[in-house]
């Protein structure tokens, strides 16, 4: 459909014009009659007058409305053939409408420009990021190998074993380190596709829970589920059940032993939402808005293990998937973190 078709005058400012001239004719009549009398003569000629304003008046009105019509009809041909490709609609002359094509044409360039760069860019991140992957996987793996070799050896000294669990858990976190860049460069690049689709939430809670069993055994943590079988959101299983671990592992972390980790999901028109919950160290509400951030590590965590890439990459998870992330917490009192998945 023509643009120009779409135009369509308020009524009220249309009749707004004639209604004032009118009762000013009108007026101005009736002051004349009722000062000189009655006028035949003056009187056909008032009323000869309205009506050749009035016809002046629609015709003016109509041409308007013709050419705001024809330069809409040429505006959206211009943007149509701009977009596609095509020749130009007008030529260098010095009109307002040659010169808006112009400028649109300069602007889709550019765009086009840019997005040629911004593929030349993702495509080069991707190139690094598979050289990291592959040059630092294979070092790696050898030192926590060679250290572990080294930690069976017989009869070493105390500061020596000392020595080697430091640099197994410090080879650990590093792999885990350079293990999260890369999952987080392959979504931010789109590498990565997450397949989502409506299932229940109840087994990608589970499947988080399974690898962070072990450390609420140890720390003597219990855990508490609220989710009916039913309960179902749009969301990729595996990816969103590594942003739950996530989650659960601060949660985990966080609270000291003896502590409690409470897992709630419910749904709504909307949204499925998944509560964690924890009665650990909490985290004070100036420092709330920035946990999300990449590398973010609030006052209170800087005694604790942690690089601050965990939370970053459960947002960025969760809103690929079209939802969002939210946190509420008060210091010494535990932490409750909130996520939306989307139901259609």
């Amino acid at each position: 459909m023509k643009s120009g078709k779409k135009f369509r005058p308020s009524k009220r400012v249309s009749l707004i014009f004639p209604v004032i001239f009118l009762l000013l004719v009108l007026g101005y009549t009736g002051t004349a009659t009722y000062l000189n009398g009655v006028n035949h003569v003056f009187l056909n000629l008032t009323v000869l007058f309205v009506f050749s304003i009035l016809f002046a008046g629609a015709l003016w009105s109509w041409i308007q409305r013709r050419q705001v019509a024809g330069f809409m009809n040429a505006l959206d041909e211009m943007v149509d053939r701009a977009i596609h490709g095509r020749a130009k609609l007008t030529h260098f002359d010095e009109t307002s409408l040659s010169s808006l094509e112009h400028k649109l044409l300069r602007y889709i360039e550019i765009n086009k420009a840019n997005e040629q760069h911004l593929e030349t860019e993702k495509n080069t991140i991707k190139e690094l990021i598979s050289d990291i992957s592959h040059q630092t996987k294979t070092p790696l793996s050898n030192i926590l190998l060679y250290s572990q070799l080294l930690a069976e050896t017989p009869d070493l000294d105390g500061d020596t074993r000392l020595l080697l669990d430091q640099i197994e858990a410090q080879s650990d976190k590093l792999e885990w380190l350079i293990t999260s860049l890369i999952k987080l460069s392959r979504l931010e690049t789109g590498m990565i596709t997450l397949q989502s689709e409506v299932k229940p939430v109840i087994a990608t809670i589970t499947s988080a829970l399974s690898h962070i069993y072990t450390r609420t055994e140890n720390k003597e943590i219990g855990i508490q589920i609220e989710c009916d079988p039913g309960t179902a959101a749009r969301h990729d299983h595996k990816w969103t059940s590594e942003a739950l671990f996530n989650m659960l592992e601060n949660a985990v972390k966080y609270t000291n032993t003896g502590g409690s980790i409470r897992i709630v999901a419910e749904s709504n028109e909307m949204f499925t939402r998944i509560d964690i919950s924890d009665t650990g160290i909490g985290i004070a509400k100036d420092e709330l808005e920035h946990i999300f951030k990449r590398f973010y590590r609030g006052q209170g965590a800087r005694e604790y293990e942690g690089i601050g890439i965990g939370l970053y990459l459960t947002r960025k998870i969760i809103s690929i998937q079209g939802g969002f992330i939210t946190a509420a917490s008060e210091p010494g009192q535990g932490t409750k973190l909130s996520i939306f998945l989307p139901q259609l």
